[in-house]
C-alpha cells in the first residue's frame, strides 16, 4: 500500500536547499528523508522504500543518474525526478533518454514541483513505472509522426505543452477541423504537422499555404486553382492547394488575413468540401482535413465585424493553444540543448555545452520572437562559439544588454545600497502575510527557493511561537 500522500527522499549536496524543498514537502503531507550523496541515498533505499525520488544531478561522489540506475534495478522502482542547475542541463538531457521520469530546473517553482508530484503519485497509483524497450522506441523512430515530436513545439515538459501534446493525439485521429492559436514563432505549423503525422492520412501530402504572403487574387487561385484565360497571365489551367491536400491536410495559417469575400468562399469549401477554380464553372470535391491557425484573437474580430462569424464557428470546434516561450520557461534549457546539439551536428562543431552565465541569459530574456528567435539565437551561437562551450559573449548583444550596468564598482555599490531595503521589503511582506513563506513569495513575485535563500543571506529568521 502507498502512503499517502506519498514518501519522498530528497537527494541534494546544497543543504540549504535540501532542508528547504524537505521543510516544504513535509509541510505539503508527504513522508520526507534527505541525503547529500549518491552512496549515503542508495543506502537509504536499500534499507527501506519511497514512492518518489527527488535527486540532484551534480552529486559530490557522482551524479543523478548512479541512483537512477541503481532505482530501475528494483523489482518496483520509485519514480525518479531529476534536479538541475542551468549548468547541467546536458546531464538532464542523458538522464531523460535514460529513464527518468521527470525533471526540474533550479530554482524550482512551486507549480511545477506540485504538477511533478501530482505527475509521480498517479505514476505510482497506476503500477511500476516501465520504460519502453529499445525495440519499441526503434519501432517509434521510423514512423513519421517522430519527425514532428523533435521539433521546437514538441520539446519539454512543462504542462501547457504535455496537455498539447494529448490534444494532438486524441484529434489526429479524427477529421474535425482543428484551430491553433498562438504568438508567431510559438510552433504552430509543426503542432499542424504532427496532426497530420499521426492521423491515417500520414502517407498523403500535407500542403501548408500562408493566407498573410497572398493578395485576395493571389490566394482565391492559390487555394482553390484556376482556369486557363481565367485573368491576364493564366495561360494555363493551374490545380489549387485544396486539390494537391485531396486525401491528406491543408493547413491555412494567418487565416484571419482573409478578405470578406474569400471567408465565404473558405465557409463554402471548409463546410462542403467543394469549390469551383478561379474562372470555372465545374464543382470539383476533394477530401481534405483542415487546419486553420492564427495569431490574434478571431472572437475580438467577430466583434468588431472584421472576420465572418459563422466561419469562426465553423473552424472552431477543436481550439489548440500554443503557450508562447515566456510561460514555458522551464523548458528553455532542454530547447537550447536540443538545438545545440542539432546544429552542432549540422555545422560539424565540436560543441559539448552552454556555459551557465549563458543560460542564465537565455532563461531571462523575454523571448518576443518565442522559440522561432531561440532556435535563431542557438545557430548564431554555434557559428559564433570559438571553443567547446557557447557563452554569453557568443550570444546577441540584445540578450545581455542591462539597464542599469556602469562598472563592476557601480554594480558592486548599487548591491550594497539595495541591501538594507531588500531586507526592510521582505520582512514587512513577511509580517503582513503572517510569516506564510508561500504567500509572501507570491506577493514579491518571487519563488520560494529565492525566499528562503535570501532570508538566510540577510539573517530573518521567523518569531519563536
Amino acid at each position: 500500500m502507498i502512503a499517502q500522500p506519498g514518501s519522498l527522499l530528497v537527494v541534494e549536496d546544497d543543504g540549504d536547499v535540501r532542508e528547504f524543498l524537505a521543510g516544504d514537502l513535509r509541510a505539503r503531507g508527504f513522508r520526507t528523508e534527505t541525503s547529500g550523496s549518491c552512496g549515503d541515498a542508495i543506502g537509504r533505499l536499500r534499507e527501506q522504500s519511497f514512492d518518489v525520488v527527488l535527486c540532484d544531478v551534480q552529486l559530490p561522489d557522482g551524479d543523478g543518474l548512479s541512483v537512477l540506475r541503481w532505482c530501475q534495478q528494483r523489482p518496483d522502482p520509485p519514480v525518479v525526478i531529476l534536479l538541475t542547475g542551468y549548468g547541467s542541463i546536458s546531464s538532464a538531457v542523458a538522464a531523460m533518454r535514460a529513464g527518468a521520469d521527470d525533471y526540474l530546473t533550479k530554482p524550482i517553482l512551486d507549480d511545477d514541483l506540485a504538477e511533478s508530484l501530482s505527475r509521480a503519485m498517479a505514476r505510482r497509483v497506476d503500477g511500476p513505472h516501465q520504460q519502453p524497450t529499445r525495440d519499441a522506441v526503434e519501432d517509434d523512430e521510423s514512423d513519421a509522426a517522430v519527425g514532428a515530436a523533435v521539433g521546437a513545439a514538441f520539446v519539454g515538459h512543462d504542462p501547457r505543452m504535455e496537455q498539447l501534446f494529448e490534444l494532438v493525439e486524441t484529434v489526429a485521429a479524427t477529421r474535425t477541423t482543428v484551430l491553433i492559436q498562438g504568438e508567431s514563432g510559438t510552433g504552430k505549423t509543426l503542432t499542424a504537422r504532427a496532426i497530420h503525422d499521426h492521423s491515417d492520412r500520414r502517407g498523403r501530402r500535407f500542403v501548408e499555404v500562408s493566407c498573410g504572403a497572398l493578395s485576395e487574387t493571389l490566394l482565391e487561385s492559390e487555394l482553390f486553382g484556376h482556369v486557363a484565360g481565367a485573368f491576364t497571365g493564366a495561360v494555363a489551367a493551374r490545380e489549387g492547394r485544396f486539390h494537391q491536400a485531396d486525401g491528406g491536410t491543408l493547413f491555412l495559417d494567418e487565416i484571419d488575413t482573409a478578405s470578406p469575400a474569400m471567408q465565404v468562399r473558405l465557409l463554402r469549401a471548409i463546410q462542403d468540401r467543394e469549390f469551383e477554380p478561379v474562372g470555372g464553372s465545374r464543382t470539383e470535391r476533394v477530401d481534405v482535413r483542415l487546419i486553420v491557425a492564427t495569431n490574434k484573437e478571431l472572437e475580438s474580430m467577430v466583434r468588431e465585424g472584421s472576420f465572418r462569424e459563422d466561419l469562426y464557428y465553423r473552424i472552431n470546434v477543436i481550439t489548440l493553444t500554443q503557450p508562447p516561450l515566456r510561460d514555458r520557461r522551464a523548458d528553455i534549457p532542454l530547447l537550447v540543448e536540443s538545438f545545440r546539439e542539432r546544429f552542432a551536428g549540422e555545422l560539424g562543431r565540436n560543441i559539448v555545452g552552454v556555459d551557465d552565465e549563458a543560460m542564465e541569459y537565455l532563461g531571462e530574456y523575454h523571448w518576443p520572437g518565442n522559440v522561432r528567435e531561440l532556435v535563431n539565437v542557438i545557430e548564431r551561437a554555434v557559428v559564433l562559439c570559438r571553443g567547446e562551450w557557447i557563452r554569453a559573449d557568443d550570444l546577441p548583444e540584445t540578450l545581455r544588454r542591462e539597464d542599469a550596468v556602469g562598472s563592476d564598482l557601480a554594480g558592486n555599490r548599487l548591491k550594497s545600497a539595495l541591501v538594507d531595503p531588500e531586507r526592510r521589503m521582505i520582512v514587512d511582506s513577511l509580517e503582513a502575510h503572517g510569516w506564510n513563506r508561500q504567500q509572501t513569495a507570491r506577493s514579491l513575485g518571487i519563488n520560494r527557493t529565492t525566499l528562503y535563500k535570501k532570508m538566510k543571506r540577510h539573517g530573518i529568521n521567523a518569531p519563536a511561537h
